[in-house]
């Protein structure tokens, strides 16, 4: 007994320590680190390692100028222009006439103005039916951008639901699509990425200006053009002065109207459709057995300048309170903004920036001034519409300083990189502090100023987020390399780690995700209920959801049919993840289903599966997402269906390339029809290479003869290799990947007149004259060349260390969405080519991807409903809808890579993006898929890395290689029944 209570004692006491040590902390003072930047001027630049171009630096060297109170009309129709601009009758609304101007068109107005200083631009625009993406414009004046982010004006459309809400069988509720909805908007030119939060103000000269329109993505109609005063907003106030005494009658002083989330009506993006919750209990509607839409907002409205509007409606003229029940809990230290906008205006400046503080569960925010007193916003009878739209607020001013830091670093960075190399002799003293003083000078300055942004970041959110931590840990780091040089050598790898890191931190803290359940308008007179979790509720929800999962399946999505059921129902299974599957099973029940009759089964599977499934004969009747190399396979072994037997078709594989479905022909048979497909382009730094005098390479010779230059700077090229994805995370190991990438070795192969199987497909043609020598190129590119064998192209070419670099397209979204400070100092083009006796250049650039494949089925129904779902599937509209849906929902670095290439043209890609990769599409050869072709990536691997490994004969080792290639193929052709070549 005695031990027992000395036990409890113990724990008690041990308990109370740390519960002690947590108030301690609590009551700690967060660091400040004002005392390291105090005094110092931190707007110099040391000469070549400044950014230029940008806009804070552009009203630096305006700062002196007038803001002139009156606005400039420009006359739409005097004009010179380029492409296709002309006036035509406004589709929509009020306007009678506008000015059309088409994708690659350039306009430009003379416009007189009375009196010099800053302005704002404004426009009265309507997109026309497209593309269904944003439209963007470049702006010159006089000729020149003003500044590098004028060259990225975007206007949004408008979305709405396409129909009511449906309920599945299962009792879901199931999301209306979206719809365009095309009207007029009016916009002022701004900064796309929200940094800068006020509209752009641009310097017109006294007298006559050129001011100029650039269509860089879709076409656009423009009712009116303003050169525009600068207004300055009013203060609550002055706008409490104004509408002082309008309360109204009791009727508007008790009014109370809740308006749901979910029931927005209009949205910038289709992104921003209504979801569902089941984490809490005060979340209205709830239910913990169904799919219920609840909410709006989520991971999609996540960024600056994105909206969604809601209409509310109110009985008398009055003053009415707002109250917005909110939700950010995606990160911990930061907070998330909202401009308010009531018919389309801000009525005040308090709310231009509202902000939802970190908080685990719903937060109900009253707009109210800092003591708690409701603003009393003025409202006529009738319909209003309410506008929350993401802004950065105080935090943009932060994130620009944090993204030119990140710009500056990554010079500081690439200046000793030239002068160290990558990686440095830690036993060597370089003397930089000597050789180098300005980039000493450099890191001192930066260090301060990321000192003063950790200050800033701390003073606006109140706490010290995790994410601002990279930056102290950056500006500790410089002040120890200012203090002992020396150690810039021995922490230079991560010293390049922590930009990298630094760069994500300021991109993760661009997000300003936030939830709506609903707002409430009140009269003076009422106060709404703020909804808030108890421990009871808590618990009894999560005793629901708990005692619920036993009976409900949550993975079943959409209308779930009785396969043993009278109707064929085909069963299709997703090999890629729930959210595809999701909207997979979205667009079959409200459009593929009503329209043909067909119902089919959604089902979510692991990629593993398939295989076993299909042995048992429990398999689907078709799958989406298959390996490249599968059709064909499950063909050899009886278990794929050849489409060429089904009526149209030949209509559908119009759709797509030649190359894009090589891998899944067989004897004159097509096993599968492409899905999604991925092709090499090469990847260029502008601002690096005109730094060294040397423009993109457009033949491997041109790469050849630059190198000494590329290389003499300690900077390197990159093309994949056999070591496996170079652009992945495992690529930064100093392992080599178990998934090698050839693509850039058969690129080679069939530029140089080559092939990777004879004609009947019974033997390999690697060893030939045009294999031997592709093979041999290739390696010499790493032996011979010293191009890096294994790094991560993302973080070398965000550095500038890897100015050139061959990879999958794709990675053109990774960079736009990771490395936002160098936006506009790259671009990409078409892989270097081999020239032939011609003249001409051959770029063959090896293309595969995924499929779409119908498994063995007997049923003759079943089987041509199955050809009835993949028909649709594969259709031009249904590829754009699903891609379109799945990069609203995952973000543009999850950009759906479909082979359609009708579909792939309607995607968010801007148009000069589509025309290289058009052009490079257009060259793209598929390799054919032939029984033991298992063999061939893998041995021509084995071959690469033993030649690179080993430095061993190339021709030697090819050929060797190839004999047991060629023992595998007629191995397995004998296996199957199939000719071999004696």
């Amino acid at each position: 007994m005695k031990k027992t209570s000395r036990t409890i004692l113990i724990v008690v006491g041990v308990l109370a320590v740390l519960i002690g040590i947590c108030v301690l902390l609590s009551m700690r003072d967060v660091d400040d680190f004002h005392n390291k930047y105090e005094g110092s001027d931190l707007s110099v630049d040391v000469e070549g390692m400044e950014r230029t171009g940008t806009y804070t630096l552009y009203l630096n060297g305006h700062a002196d100028a007038d803001k002139p109170s009156e606005s400039i009309d420009i006359d739409l129709y005097n004009n010179q222009s380029e492409g296709d601009v002309h006036e035509e009758d406004s589709p929509e609304g009020d306007v009678e006439k506008a000015l059309y101007t088409e994708t690659g068109s350039k306009v430009t107005w003379k416009v007189n103005v009375p009196k010099a200083g800053l302005y704002n631009l404004y426009v009265n625009y309507f997109l026309p039916e497209s593309r269904g993406v944003p439209a963007e414009r470049s702006v010159l004046i006089n000729g020149e951008a003003p500044f590098e982010d004028a060259r990225n004006i975007t206007f949004t459309r408008i979305w709405t639901d396409g129909g009511d809400v449906k309920v599945d069988n299962q009792g879901n509720e199931i999301r209306p699509t979206q719809t365009e909805v095309f009207d007029w908007q009016s916009a002022y030119f701004r900064d796309d990425m929200g940094f800068i939060t006020e509209p752009y103000q641009f310097y017109f000269e006294q007298g006559e200006n050129e001011l100029t329109l650039e269509a860089v993505n879709e076409p656009m109609l423009i009712s009116e053009l303003q050169v525009k005063a600068i207004e300055q907003p009013k203060t609550y106030a002055e706008y409490s002065a104004e509408v002082g005494g309008k309360d109204g009658s009791d009727t508007a002083k008790t009014f109370i109207q809740t308006v749901q989330g979910e029931d927005s009506t209009l949205r910038s993006e289709s992104s921003l459709y209504a979801k569902y919750d089941r984490s809490s209990p005060t979340t209205v509607p709830n239910s913990v057995t169904h799919t219920v839409l609840n909410y709006v907002g989520g991971d999609s409205w996540r960024s600056s300048g994105q909206w969604i509007e809601w209409d509310v409606e109110v009985p008398e003229d009055g003053l009415y309170n707002l109250m917005i029940k909110g939700r950010q809990n995606y990160s911990r230290g930061s907070v998330s903004s909202r401009r308010v906008l009531i018919d389309g205006e801000v009525p005040f400046d308090e709310l231009n920036e509202v902000s939802f503080p970190f908080e685990n569960d719903w937060n109900s925010l009253t707009l109210a001034d800092e003591n708690g007193t409701p603003y009393n916003i003025f409202l006529t009878k009738g319909t209003h519409t309410v506008r929350l739209e993401a802004t950065l607020g105080g935090l943009g001013e932060i994130l620009e300083e944090l993204e030119d830091s990140t710009y500056r670093l990554n010079q500081i960075y690439r200046r000793v990189l030239v002068y160290t190399g990558a990686n440095p002799d830690i036993y060597r003293d370089y003397h930089i502090e000597k050789t180098y003083p300005e980039i000493m000078e450099a890191m001192d300055l930066e260090s301060k100023r990321l000192y003063k942004i950790v200050d800033d970041m701390v003073a606006f959110s109140g706490q010290k987020a995790d994410q601002i931590a990279s930056a102290q840990t950056v500006a500790q780091q410089l002040e120890r390399f200012c203090k002992k040089p020396q150690k810039i050598t021995t922490e230079f790898t991560a010293f390049k780690d922590n930009i990298t890191a630094l760069g994500t931190a300021s991109l993760n803290m661009s997000d300003t995700k936030l939830d709506i359940d609903y707002l409430v308008v009140s009269g003076t007179g009422v106060q709404p209920k703020k909804d808030k979790a108890n421990f009871l509720s808590k618990s009894g929800h999560e005793i629901k959801s708990f005692v619920a999962s036993f009976f409900v399946d949550y993975n079943s999505v959409g209308d779930v049919y009785d396969a043993n059921g009278s109707d064929k129902v085909v069963k299709v299974w997703i090999l890629t993840g729930r959210d595809q599957g999701t909207i997979l099973k979205s667009m079959v029940d409200d459009t593929f289903t009503p329209e043909s009759g067909v119902k089919v089964n959604v089902e979510i599977v692991a990629p593993d599966a398939l295989l076993n499934a299909v042995l048992a004969g429990r398999g689907p009747n078709v799958v989406l997402s298959v390996g490249a190399d599968q059709p064909v396979n499950y063909a050899l072994r009886g278990a794929a269906e050849d489409i060429t037997q089904f009526e149209g078709w030949e209509d559908v594989l119009a759709h797509y390339s030649e190359s894009s479905y090589e891998q899944y022909r067989l004897d004159g048979h097509v096993y599968g029809i492409p899905e999604t497909q991925t092709f090499n382009v090469m990847f260029y730094r502008k601002d690096v290479l005109e730094e060294l005098g040397l423009e993109p390479p457009q033949t491997w010779q041109e790469l050849i003869e630059m190198m000494p230059t590329i290389q003499g700077s300690n900077l390197s090229v990159g093309i994949p290799t056999a070591a496996g994805n170079s652009g992945s995370a495992t690529a930064s190991t100093a392992i080599m990947s178990s998934t090698p990438d050839l693509s850039m070795y058969f690129s080679l192969l069939y530029q140089y007149g080559g092939d990777m199987y004879n004609d009947n497909g019974t033997k390999t043609t690697v060893n030939t004259e045009a294999g031997v020598k592709a093979f041999d190129d290739y390696v010499r590119y790493f032996n011979d060349y010293g191009l890096p064998v294994i790094y991560d192209f993302v973080s070398r070419f965000r550095s500038g260390e890897m100015p050139i670099g061959v990879a999958p397209y794709s990675t053109y979204n990774t960079l736009m969405v990771s490395a936002p400070e160098i936006r506009g100092l790259w671009d990409f083009t078409l892989i270097p080519g081999t020239e032939k006796s011609d003249g001409s250049i051959d770029r063959s650039d090896f293309i595969t991807g995924s499929a779409t494949m119908m498994i063995k089925e007997e049923d003759e129904e079943l089987r041509k409903n199955s050809w009835e779902f993949m028909k649709w599937w594969a259709e031009p509209d249904t590829q754009i809808r699903f891609g379109r849906e799945i990069e609203a929902l995952l973000g543009s670095s999850a950009r759906y890579a479909t082979a359609n290439r009708d579909a792939f043209k309607n995607l968010s890609w801007s148009a000069e993006d589509i025309e290289v990769l058009d052009d490079q599409w257009d060259q793209t050869v598929g390799i054919r898929e032939v029984p033991g072709g298992y063999f061939t990536g893998r041995h021509i691997s084995n071959a690469i890395r033993k030649v690179i490994n080993e430095k061993v004969d190339s021709r030697e080792t090819i050929i060797d290689y190839s004999i047991l290639i060629d023992e595998e193929i007629v191995k397995k052709r004998k296996e199957f029944g199939m000719p071999v070549e004696e």
